[in-house]
């Protein structure tokens, strides 16, 4: 997956997804947990992640994440997240944001009494979006990428 820097800023990273880079990746099946299992019967398999991880590829971009805000949610400093604008904003669903021109990703509170932003981390406060900020929705996050290691 080929991407193009957009914006870069202490807090947030954003690239463009170029989908039609082709990279298809041995697909070894399930991995357990506990006992060993034999994956050499897998190996003739190939997944495209593009196809995998990309399903509206003109309205998706990715993201880079600083800061531990939403750890509670499995989204760590460094992490790329997978975003589609096409997706609608919903109650739950995590998303990135621009807040008086600064992005965040948290969870949305969609209640009748308004928008509320929600880390996923008890050493932040959620944010309750007012008439009097400049606030938009960019896009839904779909996946999390980590690197373990």
């Amino acid at each position: 997956m080929k991407h193009i820097p957009l914006y870069n800023s202490d807090k947030l990273s954003i690239f463009s997804v170029l989908p039609k880079v082709e990279m298809e990746l041995p697909f070894m099946g399930t991995v357990s947990a506990g006992f060993p299992s034999p994956a050499a019967d897998f190996l003739d398999i190939a997944i495209d992640l593009n196809q995998y991880l990309i399903k509206n590829p003109s309205s998706t971009f990715i993201v880079r994440t600083t800061g531990n805000s939403m750890v509670g949610a499995g989204i760590s400093d460094g992490d790329i997240l997978i975003v589609d604008k096409s997706l609608q904003p919903e109650n739950n669903k995590i998303a990135i944001c621009v807040l008086d021109n600064d992005f965040t990703v948290k969870r949305l509170k969609v209640t009748k009494q308004g928008i509320w932003l929600m880390p996923e981390n008890p050493t932040f406060s959620p944010k309750k979006i007012t008439e009097f900020e400049d606030f938009e929705i960019w896009g839904i996050v779909t996946y999390s990428i980590k690197q373990h290691g």
